[in-house]
């Protein structure tokens, strides 16, 4: 990692030790839709580490963007213990009910990852801000925009969804309600983290 500030080497390592056991996973399962999502993976590392070199992402933003797909790859390839309860025709993380009927696991990854999505369009408007001298306001207006920014990007994830589905046969992808409930908790994590921003602000 010789282009990486040594504060970063151990977000680094661990991104590249899940990286390396999900590609294992994929060649041991055959799980075609899993080549799909790593190629969407190494694309989405090259923005952030593009995005990290414009605007100095923190490590905190760093960790958590890293544990999201840390989150996302053990979603797809960890099976569930027999008995279990789970939605859909594979038995893996995504489909698990945390609460059954209510509450799955893939929501709870959608809501955290969106969030920090959020997140990351604060930390960037306010480098934007900072480059002209000024200092940007957590105000009603503009946590708006980031939130609505990170559901925009949620919005995105669902089209990368639909391509899986086009594209490769038995996807663990879900049907329209599952992309309703996806939706539904893009929008709870990004409002969260608004709230959260706003509250780190005044304190």
């Amino acid at each position: 990692m010789p282009h990486l500030h040594r504060s970063l080497w151990p977000v680094a390592a661990f991104t590249l030790a899940y990286l390396t056991a999900a590609v294992i996973g994929v060649i041991v399962t055959g799980n075609r839709e899993f080549v799909f999502y790593l190629v969407v993976m190494a694309v989405l590392i090259g923005v952030v580490l593009y995005v990290h070199a414009r605007v100095k992402l923190s490590n905190g933003l760093l960790w958590a963007l890293s544990i999201w797909g840390a989150l996302h790859m053990a979603g797809g390839l960890v099976r569930l213990p027999p008995g279990w309860p789970y939605d859909g025709p594979h038995a893996v993380l995504y489909s698990w009910w945390l609460i059954p009927d209510l509450l799955k696991y893939d929501q709870i990854v959608h809501a955290y990852g969106f969030g920090v999505t959020t997140w990351v369009c604060w930390h960037g408007l306010s480098s934007a801000a900072a480059t002209v001298g000024g200092k940007l306001q957590p105000t009603f207006g503009v946590l708006t925009i980031c939130a609505a920014a990170g559901m925009g990007f949620g919005a995105a994830n669902e089209i990368v969804e639909f391509i899986a589905v086009l594209t490769i046969p038995n996807t663990n992808v879900g049907g329209y309600e599952n992309t309703g409930w996806d939706l539904v908790s893009n929008f709870a994590g990004s409002v969260i983290a608004a709230v959260a921003i706003r509250w780190q602000a005044s304190h």
